[in-house]
């Protein structure tokens, strides 16, 4: 988890923590993770049954892996990094150990739950949506995943009643011509919001 997200207030990782049984969650709060600091986690990378989601074109699909492996007599570790998506890229990136565990993504279609926070783009997933996709993946039971994004649905729902209001994707606000922030002028973050725009045939109006 990178040590930003502990500041945050609205938070799914806490969720997830308190859906699963005791010692099935565990959370490491860093930006960069080596054996020697971390030797426990280093051990759970080199493990073959560990997976780690996050995008990219040497990931697999989940649930074609699932198809095509004897998985269901294997129990398996998830590692998913909990950040914005530069956070999670850069963390990515810059820890070798990621490197290690086979690499997966998620191939289903899935609006996020979560409302109260702006989402890069419409099917960008919380920490929280990942980890209940992957698991109901993995188990084959798709209650996995209504089980685990109750509580998700509960606390969106609390926070529109006192207030909060729905955010929608960067991608939506910019098809929809709704985008009423100042373009960035970091050239790092123009590339991030030219890509975004490109990817998704996004024309501001």
């Amino acid at each position: 988890q990178h040590p930003a997200e502990e500041s945050r207030v609205l938070r799914t990782v806490p969720l997830l923590a308190a859906c699963l049984p005791q010692g099935k969650c565990n959370v490491i709060v860093g930006r960069r993770f080596n054996e020697e600091k971390h030797p426990e986690l280093a051990a759970v990378c080199r493990d073959e049954r560990t997976l780690i989601l996050y995008p990219g074109p040497k990931s697999q699909n989940l649930e074609e892996l699932v198809r095509h492996r004897e998985i269901d007599t294997v129990k398996h570790n998830v590692i998913i990094i909990d950040g914005t998506w530069s956070q999670a890229k850069n963390m990515f990136l810059k820890n070798s150990m990621f490197h290690l565990p086979s690499q997966v993504q998620l191939n289903r279609t899935l609006s996020s739950q979560y409302v109260i926070r702006t989402q890069p783009s419409n099917i960008c997933l919380s920490t929280l949506e990942c980890a209940a996709v992957a698991l109901s993946v993995l188990e084959k039971n798709d209650q996995i995943l209504e089980v685990l994004l109750r509580p998700l649905k509960a606390l969106c729902s609390f926070q529109l009643q006192h207030g909060a209001q729905i955010h929608h994707s960067k991608e939506h606000l910019l098809r929809n011509g709704m985008y009423d922030k100042p373009m960035p002028k970091n050239k790092r973050k123009i590339k991030r919001m030219e890509k975004l725009i490109t990817d998704h045939n996004i024309c501001p109006r």
